[in-house]
């Protein structure tokens, strides 16, 4: 294992792409071997296996690496899953599924021995045929989601209902993004091995943050596979602030799937795109923190080096950045791109007016009590999807800001934001005795004028100005 390990941080940044190709490629042998297995046990299940009269085989899909053409060498599991017309709903394979797959294996064990010369193991994944004759690169009609999130299974639980929509949404990468998958999934392999005793995060998980990574940074065909590579470590290094989620098979403007993806969002989360009940990125406390630790050591290896320097990762942020549309009193909506990360007082900032204050109310909560804080993000609330916001202006309101002298000793005044620098400091001389002229404020690098209100410097509840007195 050791050596393994070494072998791969040892190559050196500009040899990656000959190192996949020599090392992590299927074998031709290996290739032929799985098509021959799928072959005999799909020709098996249509022909020959018995099961019961209304359990019949409607179609057979390859899944998992096989079927997206992201195999390892010497990887030799393979994911089968056959939709059977037994099934008629996501309850009823539920209620069906392990009296077909005991029918099933029944009737494997007659053939068995008859299959195969080489060994390849294969996973059969019986499976309600939920997407019918819908097949790429068609958008499925909502009703066949909504019937998944009503079925009110554990999340994921049908995944393997939507495995065409899973398998061609990383089929459809071009071939050097393959090539960056199967890099990854070789690492994420080997970091496995070395750490039986913890369970990491999915390996789909990082198979869909590579997809992200490319898509974010480059989305082109050519592309430099160590900057991919780096970025990759990079996010994971990152995982607390992961939320990704797509919606090319599905869409937030549905409300009852908006409402459940909507409700998911709580970082780190990475949205199945073909099942918008599963969160691939869920794993066990300490999970990714491991995983973390090992992607952070990567980056100070060969593989991640050029010229004994780190290599510059694509500019890809944990989460895309996102619309959010401001209404206005008098003023038509205006539409901004916000990074989820953003605070809120920095959307605040570029509508306000001199001497106003502005609160920014969540329309999908719009109370009087909701005001979003100047100190939180979009991501505190859970918005890391196009949004509105309603923008409301206040030319006065009450507030609690705190002064603070050089002994860092503070003082808690309630004001009014229309309130004078020259008001404050009288209640400032009515507390203390220190004379108004004796007394220098400041407020973000900034000496505070008389004549000015503390709306027009931006200061709002809770905010500290600094006092220098003699």
């Amino acid at each position: 294992l050791a050596l393994l390990r070494m072998e791969l941080y040892s190559v050196p940044s500009k040899r990656l792409d000959d190192y996949i190709g020599t090392n992590l490629h299927p074998s031709k042998e290996f290739q032929e071997n799985v098509r021959d297995a799928v072959h005999r046990i799909c020709s098996f299940l249509k022909e020959n296996c018995e099961l019961d009269k209304d359990a019949s085989v409607i179609k057979a899909i390859k899944a998992g690496s096989t079927g997206k053409g992201t195999t390892l060498d010497m990887s030799s599991d393979v994911d089968l899953v056959i939709f059977l017309s037994c099934f008629s709903s996501f309850q009823d394979q539920v209620e069906k599924r392990e009296h077909v797959i005991k029918d099933i294996e029944k009737n494997l064990r007659r053939c068995i021995n008859d299959c195969f010369q080489k060994l390849v193991e294969v996973d059969l994944l019986p499976a309600y045929d939920a997407l019918g004759q819908i097949t790429f690169p068609h958008k499925p009609p909502p009703e066949i989601y909504i019937e998944l999130i009503e079925a009110n299974g554990q999340p994921g639980e049908f995944n393997t209902s939507f495995t065409e929509l899973q398998r061609n949404f990383v089929k459809r990468c071009p071939a050097k993004l393959k090539d960056l998958l199967r890099l990854v999934k070789h690492w994420y392999k080997e970091i496995k091995q070395s750490s039986t005793s913890f369970k990491l995060p999915p390996k789909f998980a990082l198979e869909l943050l590579t997809i992200y990574a490319w898509e974010e940074g480059k989305g082109e065909e050519q592309f430099n596979t160590a900057e991919g590579f780096c970025t990759v470590m990079k996010l994971i290094t990152q995982y607390q602030n992961l939320c990704l989620y797509w919606t090319k098979y599905y869409s937030l403007d549905d409300s009852k799937i908006g409402l459940h993806v909507k409700g998911k969002l709580k970082d780190p989360v990475i949205i199945d795109p073909a099942d918008p009940t599963a969160n691939v990125a869920k794993a066990k406390t300490g999970a990714w923190g491991l995983l973390a630790q090992k992607a952070s050591d990567c980056l100070t290896q060969s593989c991640c080096m050029k010229d004994g320097q780190p290599i510059k990762p694509w500019n890809v942020q944990p989460a895309r950045v996102i619309e959010v549309t401001v209404k206005q009193p008098t003023r038509a909506p205006e539409v901004i791109l916000c990074n989820p990360f953003d605070p809120i007082n920095w959307i605040k900032e570029k509508f306000e007016k001199e001497g106003c204050i502005c609160k920014l109310y969540w329309e999908e909560t719009l109370e009087e009590n909701t005001a979003l804080q100047n100190d939180k993000r979009l991501a505190d609330y859970g918005i890391f999807f196009p949004t509105t916001f309603q923008l409301l202006y206040i030319t006065s309101q009450t507030m609690n800001i705190f002064v603070k002298d050089l002994k860092s000793r503070s003082t808690n005044y309630t004001v009014s934001s229309s309130e004078t620098v020259l008001g404050l400091k009288k209640m400032i001389e009515a507390r203390t005795g220190i004379v108004v002229n004796k007394q220098h404020l400041t407020y973000q690098d900034k000496e505070l004028e008389d004549g000015k209100t503390l709306a027009y410097y931006k200061i709002r509840s809770n905010d500290t100005i600094l006092a220098l007195y003699p």
